[in-house]
């Protein structure tokens, strides 16, 4: 336990470095566009295969398990598109980049640390946490809203493609089901937890990855640890958001 709050205090502190005033905002500013290409537009395509698949399977599913004649089957297209908005396209996209992009983080910044590359950028000056975390985390914070707009949309069409290529439902009823009673605050409330979500994945992986020691295989630890510390913290503010900006 008390290993615990010493970890949330070293992160606290490490966090108070990463926010203190940059020393040169044009170098930060670069730093920021590659990591949206590194952290963002690289995860376009595994975003884009398993939203696709999981619109298909919610799709299915429903059709399968509400074959009532009672029950209108646009309620289907409406149910995928609530289970895309609500929960999929924000949490479990968040989990799964969580294994991608908090890895990477983890990995990346924990070799720059026992290659004593952090320590020479200490030596020279350099605020090391503000200048390698910041970035990282002001670039996840700005693309995953995007990539959560982009998984709802191609969740909902894997689920219209599903429903056309297998005939389980009319298309034109999923595309009524779609359009059925839709507010915009479910579009607000995802994107909400989408940048806490990102402000997570990159700010605790990066703080495993700055308080790697040892050798190659800590390194290795250290990403595990990451990616095991982000999914339990993102369902944990999953509740806590959901209870707060739902109820």
């Amino acid at each position: 336990m008390w290993q615990v709050f010493g970890a949330i205090g070293r992160y606290f502190i490490l966090m108070g470095k990463v926010f203190s005033r940059p020393e040169k905002g044009a170098i930060y500013r670069r730093r920021i566009l590659y990591e949206m290409e590194a952290l963002g537009i690289d995860s376009i395509g595994l975003t884009a295969i398993i939203s696709i698949f999981i619109g298909a399977v919610i799709t299915l599913q429903m059709s399968i398990n509400l074959d009532s004649p009672f029950i209108p089957r646009s309620l289907i297209g409406y149910a995928t598109r609530e289970t895309m908005i609500l929960e999929f396209s924000s949490a479990v996209v968040a989990l799964i980049l969580a294994g991608k992009v908090g890895s990477s983080i983890a990995s990346e910044i924990g070799t720059m640390r026992i290659t004593e590359q952090i320590d020479a950028l200490e030596i020279m000056g350099v605020n090391s946490a503000s200048y390698l975390i910041l970035p990282k985390i002001v670039a996840a914070m700005l693309f995953f809203p995007f990539l959560t707009i982009l998984s709802i949309l191609i969740g909902v069409a894997g689920g219209w493609v599903i429903a056309y290529l297998t005939g389980i439902m009319i298309p034109a009823d999923y595309v009524d089901g779609l359009m059925l009673d839709f507010r915009p605050y479910s579009i607000t409330y995802t994107l909400i937890k989408t940048v806490f979500f990102a402000y997570i994945i990159a700010s605790v992986s990066a703080f495993y990855g700055y308080n790697a020691r040892g050798n190659s295989l800590e390194v290795g630890a250290a990403s595990t640890r990451a990616v095991v510390t982000c999914c339990v913290v993102i369902l944990l503010f999953d509740l806590i958001l959901t209870q707060i900006l739902l109820i």
